[in-house]
Formats: structure tokens, C-alpha cells, sequence
């Protein structure tokens, strides 16, 4: 028997095992209830067996069959693994000592998998559905933001940018935060920075605030992502942990539902709004922000009634606290299962205190409260740079840089394709309604009164003496060297309409939004008077926004529900390994379909396929990303990859979206290329299906 499983003997006889690592200090934990005098044996049995029979208690239900009993079967996976871990150490001429990470795994499969875990199952997959909806917000609402606040071309790209750096600071900062301050702290630290400046951006009228609100609320969920799967590993064992860390992907995939159900449910009737003032209006994307920020909050009210980590305080040398969250995890999933009696028999824990710890604690103690605040966030301060230079570790490096490759190609491809689709959409429709277009030339019309609405026209060389123009809308209208003599325009709403090289001659124009600013190019203007102009950017209320792009989200969103199970099923079955480099290379290949999307529904097929085959790799990559790394490294180097994985989509997006109406040949071969590279490279990675968290 290993030295470092000591059995501790009560006086009842029962055996109680002892976890320990050589050389560190032992933090012995005590029963609940004292010793009892006199005739505590007698009791404490009575207690232990009352309602049990004890010939039916020796016997299992599967022992007649000759079923080896479910703990028979965690003991021999032990001893194998022990075995084999000793053998290990003899070979690399290593101490034989019981570290944390096989101590800590022992742990775990002694409290089991139940309702501790499925309740945080919920709690972190609102946290990770927040950033799947979070990553669509803004493409949804820009639509309708650019009217409501004046956002031109060149800044709708500077919002959509802005918001991407911020996720990958996020990612960067609160990764190496969280494996020194904890999951579940800077967890918490992201969801309410998310909330706080999500509702603030509802009600920010000037693009500037709007740009600053998103900026903090993209830091805050960015950090998210590596701190949700960190925190749900270190809950569970082994044998559980590739399974329901990818049953926990799907909440992305819930997230971009949500948020194009709601999109689609609520954004296109723009129509209904509330006015405070001439100055103050919230419209409905604004009431759409207001709502994609439910899953966050669900999440962080469920986050207050959750414990940290344990691993987390064991690393950290906070032994007491983490003994009391094993027994809660322990007693709740055994109490869930039917058997309240079984006790948590873990009396023992150790790990070695370092001398930075020490020094940290003496420090704090001294001084004024200034003082201890500096020295502890100085401090914190170095150790974040110290735990992210230790990536590039002689052992972590190699392993490390062939990650960071297969997330980077990974991002690039998904994220730029992910703006491709709809922007591929967009302009088959714009070519479509270009072709409708109708054409006027050298027109002549006198004392006509249009009272119906202009759409989709272009005049030019045109003469109109003597018109009004009444109440009418005037969209995606060119007029070119013509001349408007006497002519009258009143309540005109106009979308995407231009007076060219014209000559406006004793006109009027009331209460319309057609003003010399901005929709007169290069004009001649001879005694033309504006008055009540609606200047600024004005909505059209009997303006319908475009469904298809919320459709297009939806169908691509609910595509990925094949491959999360799938790879939830078979994660565990045939290795990450295979599921990372197999799903990146069909969706190599099925890029190449691509090139047979000649209308509107083939691209929207085409991004289906897509989805369906390359969510399996996302999983993949989240799971041994998890496994990887040890737990001191664990969110810092998470974060340094999503962060990676953010810089990607930036990269990717920019260049996709230059080839929109140019060429595909050049964005599918991108996405092949880097797709193909990233699986082949995957091969490469090592094999985590049965490696213990270290």
C-alpha cells in the first residue's frame, strides 16, 4: 500500500483515509459531532444501521450476476492509476509521494457527479450564453443604431473593431486574473461590469457614449469564457470532465439563438418607441440590448449562491476553505442520490506553503492600510506577469505555440466566414434591387402633384416646374442634372436619396428631412428656402429593418446542434485529438462548396454545413486547453488564447469583408488554408482523455 494513503482508525474500528503529500503541513479536519462516553459504540451504530438490515446491506444488487460493485470498480481504476503513475516517477527518478493533482482527482470521484454539479452546469452555461449573445448584439442593432445616432460607414467598422479589442483584453486580463484572485471573484468582477455598462448603453443618445459603454461591456464578458470552463473543470472528474465541458458549449449555441429569436421579435417593429423630450428616444434595438442582458444576470445572481473553486484555494494554500466546499459538493450530490449516510472521509489535505505566500502575509500585516494595499496589489501585480511568462516555460512552449496556431487558424477562418455569410447576402440583394432599378432621362413634368411614394429610381436631365411634393416617401432615389423650378416639398421621408449636380430655383422645402447639408451634392442653389428641417439622422417608422439577417443567425446559430452532440457523445470515446483535427478538416473541405453558392439560399445552406462541422473543433480546443495546463496556469493561459482566438476574428473579418462583391476564390481558399493547417497541426497535440488536471 502507497505510504501516503494512511488509514486513520476511530474507536469504532472504520477506516478512514488520509490524503497527503510529503513534506507540507497537514490541516487535519474534525467530525461534526464529540466522542461520545460510556455508550458512544452502542449509539453510534444504532444511529449508522437504524432502518437497515445488515444481511440485505452486505449484499449489492448486481453481486448475484456477478457485477462488480461501482466502488470495486473506482478502487481498481485507482490502483491501475497509481500503478502507473509510480512506475512513472521510478523511471524519471522522482520521490514516490502522492501529489495534488492525484490526490485531488481521488477527491472528486469520492463526491461523485449529481446536483452540485448540474446546478453549476446552469449557473456558468447563463455566464457562457451571455458571450454568445454578446457577440451579436451589435451587428443586430447597427442596422438601426446607424439611423437613430448618425453612424456613418467608417464608424460603424471603428464600433465593430473597438468591441473585438475589448473582448481580447478582457480575455487577457481576467484570465491571469482569475488564477490569482479566483474563478469565481473575477467571474462575478465580468458579469457585473458586463450588466453595469449593457444598460448604460441603452440610453446613451451620442455615438461617443455608446462606443465607450460597449468598449467596457466587451471587457467585462470577454473574460468570461476562460474563467466558465476553468471553474467547471476543476468540479469534475476525469472520466466526466470532456463529456459535460462540451454539453456545456451548447450554451454559445443557445446564446446566438436567443439573441436572433429576440433580434427578429423585436427589432423590426421599429415603429414603437418612447419620446422624452425632442432630445431623448428609446427605440426598440435599445429595449433589445436591455434584454439579451437576462442570461448575465441569471447568471450572476446563480453565482452568489456558488462556492470558488476548491482547486483554486488549494493552490493558494487556503486548505480550510477548500475541505468545506469538498464536503458541500460531497454531501450534496449524496444526499440527491438517496444516500444522506455516506460521510465525507477526507480528514486530511496537504500541500507545501511557498515563501512568496509567507512573504505576501508578513507584508500584509505591516504598515498603514495604504501601505498593505500597495504591497498586495503590487505584488498581484507580479505574479500575473510572472504566471504569464511562465507560459513560455521550456515545457509548456512547444505545446503551447501549436495551440496557439490551431485557435488562431481556428478563429481566423470561423469569424472572417461568420462575416462573410451575411455580408454575401447583403450585396446579392443590393444586385438584386439594382437591377430593378428604373431609369428616367430628359423627363419633363409641370404642375404635377406626386402624392405616391418613389422608390428605386434615377432621374436624370429632368425639368419639374411647378410640383409638390406631398407626404410621401422618396427611397433609394437619384436625381441627376435636373432642375426643380417652383416647386414645393412637404413631410418628405427620404432614405438613401441624393440631389446630384442639380439647379434648385425658388423651391421650399417643410418639415422634411431633405437639408443642404447632406443630401445635395455639388447643388446650385438660387433663392431655395428650408424650413422646420428634420436634421440628423431620422427613423422611418413604415420602414421594415431586414429579417433575413436575423433569419440567417437563427438558422446558422441552430446548425451547430448536431456537432455539440456529437461531440459531447464521442469527446470521451475517441479523444479531443480526433474530434479537433477531424472537424477542422471537413470544414475544409466544405468551404470549397462555397463556391457553388450563386444565390441567396445556397449561402445560407452553405453556412449551415459549415457550423455543423466546425463547432465539433471549438469544443475540441476548449477542452484540452482545460487539460493542458496546470491549475497555477490554468485561466492565464486560457486567456492569452481566446485572446488570441479574438485577435483572429479581427484579422479575419477585415480581410473577408474587402473581398465582398470582388471575388470569392480568395476568402474560401483563406479559410481552406488555414483550416487545413490548423487540423494537420492538431495531430500534434498531446493526448489528455486520461491526464489528471495537474
Amino acid at each position: 500500500m502507497d505510504d501516503h494513503w494512511q488509514n486513520n482508525v476511530n474507536q469504532q474500528g472504520t477506516e478512514i483515509p488520509t490524503y497527503g503529500e510529503g513534506g507540507g503541513q497537514e490541516y487535519p479536519y474534525q467530525a461534526d459531532f464529540p466522542q461520545q462516553e460510556g455508550g458512544g459504540d452502542e449509539d453510534a451504530r444504532s444511529d449508522a444501521t437504524e432502518g437497515h438490515d445488515e444481511d440485505a446491506e452486505a449484499m449489492y444488487e448486481g453481486e448475484y450476476q456477478g457485477i462488480p460493485h461501482p466502488d470495486e470498480i473506482k478502487a481498481a481504476q485507482r490502483a491501475a492509476r497509481a500503478e502507473a503513475r509510480k512506475k512513472a516517477r521510478l523511471a524519471a527518478a522522482m520521490p514516490d509521494e502522492e501529489d495534488l493533482a492525484e490526490q485531488y482527482e481521488n477527491i472528486m470521484e469520492d463526491c461523485g457527479h449529481g446536483r452540485f454539479q448540474w446546478t453549476l452546469f446552469i449557473v456558468l452555461g447563463m455566464a457562457l450564453m451571455a458571450d454568445g449573445v454578446d457577440g451579436f448584439v451589435v451587428g443586430f442593432v447597427l442596422p438601426s443604431a446607424e439611423k437613430d445616432m448618425c453612424i456613418s460607414n467608417a464608424n460603424k467598422g471603428m464600433l465593430g473593431l473597438l468591441v473585438y479589442v475589448s473582448m481580447m483584453v478582457g480575455a487577457f486580463v481576467w484570465g491571469s486574473l482569475a488564477d490569482k484572485m479566483g474563478r469565481r471573484k473575477c467571474l462575478i468582477y465580468c458579469l457585473a461590469i458586463d450588466c453595469v455598462f449593457s444598460f448604460l448603453s441603452c440610453f446613451a443618445q451620442g455615438y461617443g457614449f455608446f462606443l465607450f459603454f460597449r468598449f467596457c461591456s466587451g471587457f467585462g464578458i470577454g473574460g468570461t469564457v476562460p474563467i466558465v470552463y476553468t471553474y467547471f473543470a476543476e468540479f469534475l472528474q476525469m472520466d466526466k470532465r470532456g463529456e459535460h465541458l462540451s454539453w456545456l458549449c451548447m450554451f454559445w449555441m443557445f446564446g446566438g439563438l436567443y439573441a436572433s429569436f429576440t433580434a427578429w421579435g423585436i427589432i423590426p417593429h421599429y415603429g414603437w418607441g418612447i419620446s422624452l423630450g425632442t432630445q431623448y428616444q428609446i427605440h426598440t434595438w435599445r429595449v433589445f440590448i436591455l434584454v439579451c442582458m437576462f442570461p448575465a444576470i441569471i447568471a450572476l445572481i446563480g453565482l452568489v449562491f456558488m462556492p470558488e473553486s476548491p482547486r483554486f484555494f488549494l493552490e493558494n494554500g487556503r486548505h480550510d476553505e477548500a475541505w468545506m466546499i469538498l464536503r458541500q459538493v460531497h454531501d450534496t450530490n449524496w444526499k440527491a442520490k438517496g444516500e444522506p449516510e455516506r460521510v465525507f472521509t477526507v480528514s486530511n489535505i496537504t500541500t507545501p506553503k511557498t515563501q512568496e505566500d509567507e512573504f505576501i502575509e508578513i507584508q500584509s500585516d505591516t504598515g498603514t492600510s495604504f501601505q498593505r494595499w500597495t504591497v498586495r496589489h503590487t505584488n498581484l501585480l507580479k505574479q500575473v506577469m510572472q504566471n504569464v511568462m511562465s507560459l513560455a516555460a521550456p515545457d509548456l512552449r512547444l505545446q503551447g505555440l501549436f495551440l496557439a496556431i490551431v485557435w488562431f487558424t481556428m478563429a481566423f477562418s470561423y469569424h472572417g466566414l461568420s462575416v462573410w455569410f451575411p455580408d454575401m447576402i447583403k450585396y446579392m440583394q443590393y444586385e438584386e434591387y439594382e437591377s430593378k432599378v428604373k431609369l428616367f432621362h430628359r423627363e419633363r413634368v409641370e404642375r404635377f402633384h406626386f402624392n405616391f411614394s418613389l422608390v428605386n429610381q434615377i432621374h436624370k436631365e429632368g425639368e419639374y416646374v411647378h410640383d409638390k411634393f406631398m407626404d410621401i416617401e422618396i427611397k433609394s432615389v437619384k436625381f441627376e442634372d435636373s432642375l426643380f423650378e417652383n416647386c414645393y416639398f412637404e413631410d418628405v421621408r427620404s432614405t438613401n436619396t441624393y440631389f446630384e449636380n442639380c439647379t434648385i430655383k425658388n423651391t421650399v422645402f417643410y418639415n422634411t428631412d431633405l437639408w443642404e447639408d447632406s443630401k445635395f451634392i455639388d447643388c446650385r442653389m438660387e433663392n431655395a428656402t428650408f424650413l422646420h428641417p428634420k436634421k440628423g439622422c431620422h427613423l422611418n417608422f413604415q420602414e421594415e429593418n431586414d429579417i433575413v439577417i436575423y433569419m440567417v443567425s437563427f438558422l446558422g446559430s441552430l446548425a451547430t446542434l448536431p456537432g455539440n452532440i456529437l461531440s459531447a457523445l464521442f469527446m470521451d470515446k475517441i479523444g479531443r485529438i480526433k474530434i479537433i483535427g477531424g472537424s477542422m478538416l471537413i470544414s475544409a473541405v466544405c468551404t470549397f462548396l462555397l463556391l457553388l453558392s450563386f444565390s441567396q439560399g445556397a449561402v445560407i445552406l452553405f453556412q449551415c454545413l459549415f457550423y455543423a462541422t466546425s463547432v465539433a473543433a471549438w469544443n475540441g480546443l476548449e477542452v484540452i486547453t482545460v487539460e493542458i495546463y496546470p491549475s497555477a496556469k490554468r485561466c492565464t493561459a486560457f486567456g492569452v488564447l481566446n485572446g488570441t482566438c479574438k485577435l483572429a476574428a479581427i484579422i479575419g473579418s477585415v480581410i473577408f469583408a474587402k473581398f465582398i462583391g470582388i471575388t470569392k476564390i480568395i476568402p474560401i481558399f483563406l479559410a481552406f488554408a488555414a483550416l487545413a493547417c490548423g487540423g494537420l497541426l492538431a495531430t500534434k497535440l498531446p493526448d489528455t482523455r486520461e491526464k489528471i488536471l495537474e
